[in-house]
């Protein structure tokens, strides 16, 4: 842990020479994890932001995330037990003035992991609920669900390869900036396409479409920056392969966030994920929940204009996503 610590440290010193201009604050770029979940198209980029003409927006993000979580009744069953490594390479090309088109790939690996250990004791340490993670075989994956005694779900193999791809396109509504404010509002689109292998849960299997509306402000002042940001949109799915009886063809997204820039080079943030039931025909919250996942942490300017993000994210609405999230996202602008 001193490691990372060090690392951190000599990022966060090496940034202050990047002093440029006041820290805008943007949305983290991190969606639910759940392996139930991380399979369709819920909405990683929430920014009101639009490329530039004639420039691209080059990102590489990574979630890795902890889940386990087991509930039952009398005619249902789940275990979600493993880890989820998600990396994702995002590129936005602004083509004409307020207008982007771009393309998100990621890869993803379903595995046993390393950090159920780490969780245990950091539970214990703080008093927080372990949920039968402390007696459950560690390092392990296994995702299972069984509905009147049918078996829906079993993936217990770890895997690695390319996930769901998806096209993306903004469209900006209004941008402006003066030297103590910018607002900017923009409508934003995505297309996941199946070339994920939904048997390993590396894809859905089936093709979404999202639209929402995405918008953030920020004021400067002399003691720093202070931005809000949020969005709200859709998602329409088709059946695809996984519990495809059982899926919602419609859900809700949100994202709500506030974060402060002290100087130029950093900024802290909170930021809350929100979206409606994934799937229906079942009382586990697991499935049939709404889902609601907060992420805190910040943005740091490094040398050469790029930004790195760093967040943790936990499940608000228990069992709904991942009980733990570690997120680094860096971008430039080219």
């Amino acid at each position: 842990m001193s490691k990372w610590i060090l690392v951190l440290v000599m990022i966060c010193c090496s940034a202050v020479v990047a002093l440029a201009e006041d820290m805008a604050i943007t949305p983290f770029r991190s969606v639910n994890q759940s392996p139930v979940a991380q399979i369709y198209g819920l909405p990683a980029d929430t920014g009101a932001d639009i490329v530039g003409p004639g420039l691209v927006m080059l990102g590489l993000t990574q979630d890795i995330s902890s889940n386990y979580t087991v509930s039952s009744n009398s005619r249902e069953e789940i275990s979600l037990d493993g880890e989820t490594y998600r990396l994702t390479l995002s590129a936005r090309y602004g083509f004409k003035p307020g207008w982007e088109v771009g393309v998100e790939l990621p890869y993803v690996i379903q595995g046993g992991g390393f950090l159920d250990s780490f969780i245990v004791d950091w539970h214990t340490a703080f008093g927080l609920p372990q949920g039968g993670r402390e007696s459950a075989p560690k390092d392990r994956i296994g995702y299972r669900y069984r509905k009147d005694g049918i078996q829906k779900l079993k993936m217990d193999h770890a895997g690695s390869g390319i996930g769901d791809m998806s096209l993306t396109a903004g469209f900006g509504l209004h941008d402006s900036r003066d030297e103590k404010s910018q607002e900017r509002l923009a409508v934003k689109a995505a297309l996941k396409l199946p070339t994920g292998d939904s048997s390993s849960l590396r894809g859905s299997g089936g093709t979404d479409f999202l639209l929402q509306l995405c918008g953030n402000t920020n004021r400067y002042y002399g003691w720093g920056s202070l931005g809000l940001f949020g969005s709200v949109g859709g998602l329409v799915m088709s059946d695809g392969d996984v519990l495809s009886g059982q899926r919602n063809n419609l859900a809700g997204t949100g994202t709500v966030g506030i974060g402060w820039g002290p100087a130029s080079w950093i900024s802290f943030k909170v930021q809350l994920n929100g979206n409606t039931p994934l799937y229906r025909g079942s009382s586990l919250d697991e499935l049939s929940g709404s889902s609601l996942m907060l992420i805190s942490g910040g943005a740091v300017r490094l040398p050469q204009g790029f930004l790195l993000d760093i967040g943790v994210s936990e499940d608000v609405a228990v069992a709904t996503a991942s009980d733990v999230s570690f997120h680094l996202g860096l971008s430039k602008s080219f």
